[in-house]
């Protein structure tokens, strides 16, 4: 039987980083229930990996609605009680330890006499090959696995270094939100043996975060209202509960905010520890969790828009887009642009636990069935004081201010693509390289210039005209174009034809040839 060492709730798995004022001790990693009760403490998780940011925050989310009581809109005020919890400066000691003794048993990392390890499914040791598990170097999504490339580290799936458990664990919840689609280790259940896969209800996303002064008010203000009809005894997150369900049909369809945070996983997991040292972790089942259907994709931390053929989508992670072209979308109610941007609902009240939250983007640049191609991980400064509702004057500004940023991105696009498409003399060149050099000169310049606008919005969120104005922030943003245009396209002004070539195609900056009038 599972030893109390391996109980998440007191295995120190979670890395943090302390304030400066926190009392000691001041330990590098802690279990769940010092992480809830020292929350106040506590600046901010210290993950590497964006995903497994991501998906430990939805987890501590659901916790923190739980010890709490924010988990049903009543009774009173639903907004009332969140901002009584704030001002008593941490969470409720004795609704932290009222929800561990109720389920302790369920947050064992390992439970070889066939019980419920956390987040996991033991069946798997009986309806997976154990001689066809995924390993370890699978589990752990940094790390090269069969035939893949090596990025991050070397490695070999004959010899494998052993995760430990803060490693595996967190990498366990990656896996459970942006676990690929197609083939797995095959499952089989009732006579059945079947080996795919459904994509996790994350994959390629990017979700955005309020973050506050202090883990504590990072996760009071990452909470979502729930609807009136929500009763917890029905909003149940996996590990309460009572019975794993049926793999063999559909997945049950989540009946509010905490099981649409934790219970909607597309894949089973199961660890199994090192004989050696049961602190790390020697292999890994990864299989398919339902043999068909989908859970309904929804959630309350992305940015959804609407696709040309009527599809509502989240806005895919994308390493090379700021975060600054995205502000709008998280300040406005109704952001300007054809795909129809929704903001993340987490943001409608969020500003209410402080005016100085500022937003940080956790993502996975990756394809919808296995390609992993890069982490996304961004902040910005305090942006949530300047939400419509509360200040409708600065918040189109800035939504004016992203506009005209990515007018001007675009345009240097065209422009140099032109520029080497008339060099080569060659309607079919791929201008690509170009074009990727000007986008690495011109974006980082172009954000650092709407920062240092935007913080030039006075203590009251009034905005200046001189500091957004359109016709200032146009000549500026030109201004960056034209100097990223102006460098990469050097190297062949030294001929007549590049000059040319160089000078007739710096009209796109401009908005492109006037067209005549027929």
């Amino acid at each position: 039987m599972p030893t109390s060492s391996h109980n998440l709730f007191e295995e120190p798995w979670v890395p943090v980083r302390w304030l400066p004022t926190a009392p000691a001790p001041h330990p590098d990693r802690v279990g769940l229930r010092d992480l809830l009760l020292r929350s106040h403490d506590i600046e901010t998780l210290a993950i590497a990996d964006p995903p497994a940011h991501s998906a430990l925050l939805r987890v501590l989310y659901a916790l923190t609605a739980r010890v709490t009581d924010l988990d049903e809109a009543g009774p009173g005020d639903w907004g009332e009680r969140r901002l009584d919890v704030h001002d008593a400066g941490q969470f409720p000691p004795e609704g932290i330890e009222k929800y561990v003794a109720r389920f302790r048993h369920r947050f064992f990392l390992y439970d070889p006499g066939g019980g419920r390890p956390w987040m996991q499914d033991a069946r798997l040791a009986a309806q997976c090959d154990a001689d066809k598990t995924a390993g370890v170097n699978k589990l752990i999504v940094t790390r090269p696995a069969g035939n893949t490339h090596a990025w991050f580290r070397h490695g070999s799936d004959a010899s494998p270094d052993f995760p430990t458990v803060s490693e595996a664990v967190l990498n366990l919840l990656v896996w459970h939100y942006y676990g690929p689609s197609g083939r797995c280790s095959a499952r089989e259940v009732d006579g059945v043996k079947t080996a795919s896969a459904t994509a996790g209800p994350l994959r390629t996303a990017l979700s955005y975060h309020p973050e506050g002064k202090n883990l504590f008010e990072t996760l009071l203000a990452g909470l979502v209202k729930p609807p009136l009809t929500v009763r917890r005894e029905r909003d149940l997150c996996p590990w309460e509960w009572a019975n794993l369900p049926d793999p063999d049909g559909s997945p049950p369809v989540p009946e509010g905010p905490c099981a649409r945070l934790t219970a909607c996983s597309q894949h089973a997991l199961l660890l199994v520890a090192d004989e050696n040292d049961p602190g790390l972790v020697r292999d890994a089942y990864i299989t398919w969790a339902y043999r068909s259907g989908r859970i309904p994709r929804d959630d309350d931390y992305l940015i959804w828009q609407v696709s040309q053929q009527g599809n509502r989508y989240p806005r895919p992670a994308d390493s090379r887009r700021a975060l600054w072209r995205d502000l709008d979308a998280l300040l406005l109610k109704e952001p300007p642009g054809v795909a129809q941007p929704q903001r993340p609902k987490v943001f409608e009240y969020a500003s209410e636990v402080s005016e100085d939250l500022r937003v940080r983007a956790l993502g996975f640049d990756q394809e919808g069935q296995a390609k992993d191609i890069q982490f996304v991980d961004a902040a910005t400064p305090a942006v949530l004081g300047l939400v419509e509702r509360d200040l409708p004057t600065s918040a189109p500004a800035v939504g004016r201010m992203r506009q005209l940023g990515e007018q001007y991105g675009r345009r240097l696009e065209r422009a140099v693509k032109r520029a080497w498409t008339l060099y080569v003399d060659d309607p079919k060149a791929d201008g690509d390289t170009w074009a990727a050099e000007a986008a690495a000169r011109y974006w980082p310049a172009a954000e650092a210039e709407f920062w240092a606008r935007f913080r030039a919005l006075d203590g009251a969120g009034q905005v200046v005209p001189a500091t957004f104005g359109a016709a200032e922030a146009r000549t500026v943003f030109l201004r960056l174009a034209l100097g990223a245009y102006e460098t990469v396209t050097a190297s062949v002004t030294r001929t007549q034809r590049g000059a040319k070539a160089v000078s007739d195609a710096r009209i796109e900056l401009f908005g492109g040839p006037c067209k005549k009038a027929s």
